[in-house]
Order: structure tokens, then C-alpha cells, then sequence
């Protein structure tokens, strides 16, 4: 298991450098000049011409990459912004708790509520129960994050008053954002556990608990649930590596100062170093998600195990 860790940490390490050179390929190719973005268009051609040698993007593009791969993977420096000039990294880890708590209260509301409603609907398919869960899938994953976000303000905080409209000026500020968020995910992961479930309701070790008499919760509970627990695994999996990168959408209209906020600031204000910076932070979360997911597949699965502890006595012998 170590040695497939230690695999798996030296991978990350290419897919940084390979987001690194990605992300600043694009900004470079992006039309526009962002010295002129910045001062405006009644500045004059020697002004445009001392920010952009400010910025270093008069340089050759080559020039500019080598700058940019050996600051951000050797000396671990992200740079400043080029509008609030602000450390970005200081910034984005400033930003992140706020961005966190939405995200993880959100994923939590997601695989909750969402497996529950897949659990009753596989067990109840083709009942009332299944297809009320489905009606309610499919308008949750249908309905945009946005109008959600408006009608929960329009309902909980401009007519009932109960809660603030935006701010996170106290923890109540948090729930409105985090049900819009969590919506979308609660429909998928319903739809992915029924999914699980179906399959493997009709496996033959399932019969066989059946057949032997055990309570249909036991079977449920001890044969079921675990077997169908990997499709969910990789749904919690994918939302756990967007976590960080938060809902820019949700944050804008809640004028929540979060990451993705942050994140699409810095697009529109073509400020290259804030993009740079949260989407290296975003492929290293990621990575990390991802080798988080597979350890808990080799946890719940036993072949998966057996194939690592498989794999050292090999190379033992």
C-alpha cells in the first residue's frame, strides 16, 4: 500500500506541473492586454508599455514560463495580484475557510440525504416511495444554482425574514448558500445510490441472505448497503475535489468572499496571478481527493487489497 502511495504522490506531482503549464498557456493565448485592461484605453503607449515591463509580460513566451514554473514549483511563490496587488496565495487561504464551510456543509447535505432517498428508492423500485424519489431528483438536478439562490432569498429572507439575504456576517449567513449548493449533488447521489442498489439487490449473495431467512434490514444494512457503497465512494469522491473550488455562482449572488468568488474575479479582471494560483490550489486538493478516494476503495473492497498486499509479496519473493 505504501509503494502505491509514494506512486501516487510522485503522479501529483506531474499533474501540477502539467495544470501549471496549462493554465498559463491559456492566459497567454487569451486575447486581450491586461496592462490596457488595467489603466484603461486613455492611457498612453509608454504607460502601457512600463506596466506591462512591471508585469513581465513583454517578455518572449518561453521567457515568461520558465519565470512562472520555477517561482511557483521551486521558490513556492504564487505571486501577487495584479489589481489589489495582494499576496494571492495569503488571499485565496484568507478566502478558504468561508469557501470550506459551504462546500463541506453542502457535500454533507449531499451524501446524507441523497443516499437515503437512493437507499428507499432501490429497495421500494417501482413503488410510490421510488417514484416520488425520482420526481424529486429530477427537479433538484434540473433547477439552475442561481434561481434556486433566488427563490430561497425571495422565500426565507425577504418574506419570512428568518434569515440574511447575503453576508456571512454571523454562521446563519451560511444556510442559505449552502442548501442552494447542495441541491444539484443531493439529486445525483440519489440517482447514483438507487442505481447501486438495483444492481446489486439482485445479486446471488443477496438471494442467498434471503433464502437463509435474515431480516430484510439485516440484509440491507450488512449485504446491500456495503457492496453498493462504491459508486457512491466515487460520487463523494468527485464532489470532495470541488470543494475548494467552491460555486462561484452561489458565492457571487450570497456576495460571499470565497475562493470561487476570488477565482472569478480574477477572470474578469484578467488577473493572471489569482487564476494561477487558485487553479494549481484546485489540482492539488484534487489529487489529494482522488488518492483519498482510492484508499477508501482498497478499505471497502477486499480484491482491491488483496491486489496490493498481492503485488509486495511478489516483489518479497
Amino acid at each position: 500500500m505504501s509503494r502505491y502511495v509514494i506512486k501516487r504522490i510522485l503522479m501529483m506531482i506531474v499533474i501540477l506541473w502539467c495544470a501549471g503549464f496549462v493554465v498559463f498557456t491559456l492566459t497567454y493565448l487569451t486575447p486581450g492586454d491586461p496592462a490596457m485592461l488595467q489603466l484603461g484605453q486613455e492611457a498612453t503607449a509608454e504607460v502601457i508599455a512600463q506596466r506591462r515591463a512591471y508585469l513581465g509580460i513583454d517578455q518572449p513566451y518561453l521567457v515568461q514560463l520558465g519565470r512562472f514554473m520555477v517561482n511557483t514549483f521551486l521558490r513556492f511563490d504564487f505571486g501577487k495580484s495584479w489589481v489589489t496587488n495582494t499576496n494571492t496565495m495569503a488571499e485565496l487561504l484568507l478566502r478558504l475557510p468561508r469557501t470550506l464551510i459551504i462546500g463541506l456543509g453542502s457535500m454533507i447535505i449531499n451524501v446524507f440525504i441523497g443516499t437515503i432517498l437512493g437507499i428507499i428508492a432501490g429497495t421500494h423500485e417501482g413503488k410510490w416511495q421510488d417514484s416520488l424519489v425520482m420526481i424529486i431528483a429530477m427537479v433538484f438536478v434540473s433547477a439552475p444554482d442561481f434561481f434556486v439562490a433566488l427563490l430561497l432569498i425571495l422565500l426565507f429572507a425577504l418574506k419570512l425574514g428568518w434569515l440574511p439575504p447575503y453576508g456571512i456576517e454571523t454562521m446563519a449567513g451560511y444556510v442559505l448558500p449552502i442548501i442552494s449548493a447542495s441541491l444539484g449533488g443531493v439529486a445525483i447521489n440519489a440517482r447514483q445510490a438507487r442505481s447501486a442498489m438495483l444492481e446489486v439487490i439482485r445479486a446471488d449473495f443477496v438471494t442467498t441472505a434471503r433464502a437463509k431467512g435474515q431480516n430484510e434490514k439485516i440484509v440491507v444494512r450488512k449485504h446491500m448497503l456495503p457492496n453498493a457503497m462504491m459508486p457512491i465512494i466515487t460520487g463523494v469522491g468527485g464532489g470532495l475535489s470541488m470543494v475548494v473550488a467552491g460555486t462561484p455562482i452561489i458565492e457571487s449572488v450570497f456576495s460571499i468572499p470565497g475562493v470561487g468568488n476570488y477565482l472569478l474575479s480574477g477572470v474578469n479582471q484578467h488577473d493572471y496571478p489569482v487564476i494561477w494560483a487558485c487553479v494549481i490550489f484546485f489540482a492539488l486538493f484534487s489529487s489529494i481527493a482522488i488518492l483519498l478516494t482510492d484508499l477508501c476503495y482498497a478499505f471497502l473492497d477486499p480484491r482491491i487489497k488483496a491486489q496490493y498486499s498481492a503485488g509486495k509479496r511478489k516483489k518479497v519473493k
